[in-house]
């Protein structure tokens, strides 16, 4: 007697689904139920082993033995993707009750504190282990003084000094710039064109022996600045000035 349709549909929906011979890296990481960032900090870890099957895909043995250590891996990779400076920043002031702004992940890359590991469509990513792991408040504090960014303008006005002034220690490289930023008229796919300046090193330069402050700030507008006779300045050289 034949089976009715209702009756093949039954079977069809009984038969065992066939299990994958191998993963790719879609597949893999929904198997493990890991986000993709997860996995791929996993796999850049040596949590996951490189692929065995064609260089790009994953053996059914393989994945079955990493699905066993599924927990050992979530914890090994933490809880916070790698990410820009906006989110990092985000992180930072919910976790310390204050505000901090993005240029702060620039200080603590240079301190080595939160790296910065690459970047994603033209903007720095951060690590997110380093980030989910900082605690230190007074380190924090210190780069939100130290590491707060200002342009040509607002450097000069920090000194006390002329944007004049400013350009002569910019050209011999008593100054230099930290990054580098696109103006409001800039288009995205155009390079930055402008320069930041960390407070804490135009705050070495306010108490550098070789420069006399007091005469550069009494120069009045029109003159030549005393700073038109510094001296290049080479690495590691604290005394350039003629």
């Amino acid at each position: 007697m034949a089976m009715d349709v209702s009756e093949q549909q039954v079977m069809r929906d009984q038969k065992p689904s066939m299990k994958p011979k191998d993963y790719g890296p879609i597949q893999f990481p929904d198997r493990l139920g890991f986000e993709l960032w997860r996995f791929e900090r996993a796999l850049k870890k040596g949590l996951i082993p490189p692929a065995d099957v064609g260089g790009c895909r994953w053996s059914a043995a393989v994945v079955d033995a990493v699905a066993e250590r599924v927990e050992e891996i979530r914890t090994a990779t933490g809880s916070l993707p790698d990410m820009g400076a906006g989110r990092a920043a985000d992180v930072l002031s919910e976790r310390f009750g204050v505000p901090v702004a993005s240029e702060i992940l620039v200080e603590l890359d240079r301190v080595g504190l939160i790296e910065c590991i690459g970047e994603y469509k033209g903007h720095a990513l951060y690590d997110g282990q380093a980030l989910e792991h900082f605690n230190d408040r007074a380190a924090l504090e210190k780069a939100q003084r130290s590491g707060r960014l200002l342009n040509r303008t607002d450097a000069a006005s920090h000194l006390g000094i002329r944007v004049s002034d400013i350009e002569h220690l910019i050209n011999a490289k008593w100054l230099e710039p930290i990054t580098w930023v696109r103006s409001g008229w800039q288009r995205r796919r155009e390079a930055p064109t402008v320069p930041l300046f960390r407070v804490g090193d135009l705050e070495l330069l306010a108490v550098h022996p070789a420069i006399d402050w007091d005469q550069v700030k009494r120069t009045p507008k029109g003159r030549p600045s005393p700073l038109a006779r510094l001296t290049t300045r080479r690495t590691g050289d604290d005394s350039a000035a003629s």
